[in-house]
């Protein structure tokens, strides 16, 4: 089943597989990509009235869109929702690495279960996706784009939450070398890594004036980031735009890292 031809954009006749995407960055990837022209493999949790929502969200801009609703930390998970997504659009040209858990604690008291689920989200998952849709596109004869959504954890600390740093700090390097090997492929591989962005997991912090307040005073343009900021740098790097582009992390902030490094 061919993918349809989208509304005018970017990105008009391809097909975007994006995880986590019922909420937050996800869906504003999901739609930021929609309005791009791109078909839609939206990856959910669950197939609830969220999910519903985002659909009609994303159709919205005349383009297909599936609700797929699988768990991301596993290899034979992974290699079934790509090959789901593929059944359902007909092809897959990007591949969206946005599904991602954090869990709080301290480094004396982490849990192995914690431990293994965050790791397992966030680099394991990811990895093995990356894996099956870089071996659908080498077998359909042409190239790709692959965007993991990261975190300026990649690079900073973050006291209480060493699982979820250490899992982006290794989908950093994963990224790089992914990129150099599958580079020959026509695949570029990409991360683009937040700051603090305005989503729901953040409710308790922007129910918060003094911690958000302090947070902002720290973040150079004063406020905090949209899902939009974030879903327009994945555009541009799942477009030909960045062809050229592959092996790096855009950093998309507002200026937070390289201010709190200095702190």
């Amino acid at each position: 089943m061919p993918s349809s031809p989208g509304a005018p954009g970017r990105l008009a006749g391809r097909a975007a597989l994006v995880t986590g995407a019922a909420q937050g960055i996800g869906l504003g990837i999901a739609l930021r990509l929609a309005r791009e022209g791109a078909d839609i493999a939206l990856n959910v949790r669950r197939d609830d009235q969220r999910a519903q929502d985002a659909q009609q969200q994303v159709t919205a801009h005349g383009v297909r869109c599936e609700v797929l609703v699988a768990e991301v930390g596993g290899v034979a998970a992974a290699h079934a929702l790509v090959g789901d997504a593929v059944a359902r659009l007909g092809r897959l040209d990007i591949l969206v690495n946005n599904a991602g858990i954090e869990r709080h604690a301290g480094v004396l008291d982490v849990q192995e279960a914690d431990y293994d689920a965050v790791l397992a989200t966030n680099l394991k998952g990811p990895f093995f996706l990356a894996q099956a849709f870089a071996l659908h596109v080498q077998q359909a004869g042409r190239g790709g784009r692959i965007v993991n959504i990261s975190s300026v954890h990649e690079d900073l600390p973050f006291p209480h939450f060493a699982p979820y740093c250490a899992s982006k700090g290794g989908l950093r390097m994963v990224m790089r070398t992914m990129a150099l090997e599958l580079a020959p492929l026509g695949i570029t591989v990409n991360n683009v890594a937040p700051g603090a962005i305005r989503t729901p997991i953040n409710a308790a912090l922007l129910g918060d004036a003094a911690k958000l307040a302090a947070l902002q005073a720290q973040i150079p343009a004063g406020r905090l980031g949209e899902p939009a900021d974030v879903a327009g740098a994945v555009a541009f790097l799942a477009s030909e735009d960045a062809s050229y582009v592959t092996g790096a992390s855009l950093v998309v902030d507002g200026g937070l890292l390289w201010n709190y490094s200095e702190q």
